[in-house]
């Protein structure tokens, strides 16, 4: 993520913005332009401005809709108590995870029907009585339950399951995950060949090793390959975690480096983690580690969670590496 500025003023703006705090100039950003535009002057803002809080810019070919917006097939019923501000949430985390689509240069659009395998779409729904709805990925259909956007039901999953992270935007980037693995590898067989080499068979019985996880938990040494105990369940999920990761990584290290925050003059014990800075992913690692190691730090210090709790073994950081490859291909 950058820092965006005002096209009236030049002041600073962040991506959540819909005003310049500096001007009082109503702005929306255009994701593929990668700025701010002035509301009525170069565009007009997204029809679900007024609605959730959109603050993207109308896409002409998506009826005055954003592009983000246009991806969504059912939204929260909004007649429910609460239901406007978790779709808010819920949106603008899914607006942060289709910009970081779009500067991958990654095809981003929506489903033209149910029979659609290509295209796009997001299901935000309750559970009903005796039914549950499970956040998941289905051929392009991303569904996530609403519940989630509340911070103490989530927390008390987040518990409930012994997570160590759980977060709205944490859901998308996994669950797009799965969506962009059928795209970019299921159907090329030497991406699929590379794919095995490092994540394991994918066709490995995935409700069967799903229920194992559950009830007998990750194997032991799971944390010498996996970056997650859930990335260990099965190689689809290995990939969906890695690839999660490998998009908090890219888009915290560019708000670092927004900020000019100065990770490489950063003497931090990120160096002991066996990584050669000659290879590039292990360049980004230690500028990761590095800037992890400090973050975390000052959290524990305000006496909350730290913003990275996870260790990158050198397995993990190959899987990452075959990430950063696929996408330097896309674009």
């Amino acid at each position: 993520m950058k820092l965006f500025s005002c096209p009236a003023c030049g002041g600073r703006l962040y991506f959540e913005n819909d005003r310049c705090l500096a001007c009082g100039t109503d702005v929306a950003l255009a994701p593929e332009e990668s700025r701010f535009v002035a509301v009525g002057v170069e565009a007009d803002g997204c029809r679900n401005a007024t609605e959730c809080g959109c603050n993207w810019i109308a896409a002409p070919e998506h009826d005055g809709y954003c592009r983000a917006c246009a991806l969504n097939r059912t939204i929260p019923d909004l007649a429910v108590d609460g239901n406007r501000d978790r779709w808010a949430r819920i949106e603008r985390a899914k607006r942060r995870l289709v910009y970081a689509l779009l500067g991958f240069g990654l095809d981003v659009h929506p489903k033209s029907g149910p029979g659609d395998a290509e295209g796009l779409a997001f299901e935000f729904l309750a559970d009903l009585p005796g039914e549950r709805v499970l956040t998941g990925h289905d051929g392009g259909l991303i569904t996530l339950n609403v519940i989630e956007a509340d911070p103490a039901e989530r927390e008390r999953m987040r518990l409930a399951m012994g997570e160590r992270y759980r977060t709205l935007l944490g859901h998308f980037r996994h669950e797009v995950g799965h969506y962009y693995w059928e795209r970019l590898i299921r159907d090329d067989p030497a991406e699929l060949e590379a794919f095995r080499a490092l994540f394991g068979d994918d066709r490995e019985d995935y409700a069967e090793a799903l229920r194992l996880h559950y009830e007998e938990g990750p194997s032991a040494g799971w944390q010498d390959s996996h970056v997650t105990p859930y990335a260990a369940s099965h190689p689809w999920e290995d990939w969906a975690e890695t690839w999660a990761h490998y998009l908090h990584i890219t888009d915290t290290l560019e708000m670092a480096d927004a900020f000019a925050i100065p990770i490489d003059r950063i003497d931090a014990a990120a160096n002991a983690a066996g990584l050669a800075s000659d290879d590039e992913i292990d360049a980004i690692l230690l500028r990761w580690l590095a800037l992890t190691e400090v973050v975390n730090g000052i959290n524990r210090c305000m006496g909350v969670s730290d913003l990275y709790p996870f260790v990158i073994a050198s397995a993990v950081a190959r899987k990452l590496d075959y990430v950063r490859l696929l996408l330097e291909r896309q674009r």
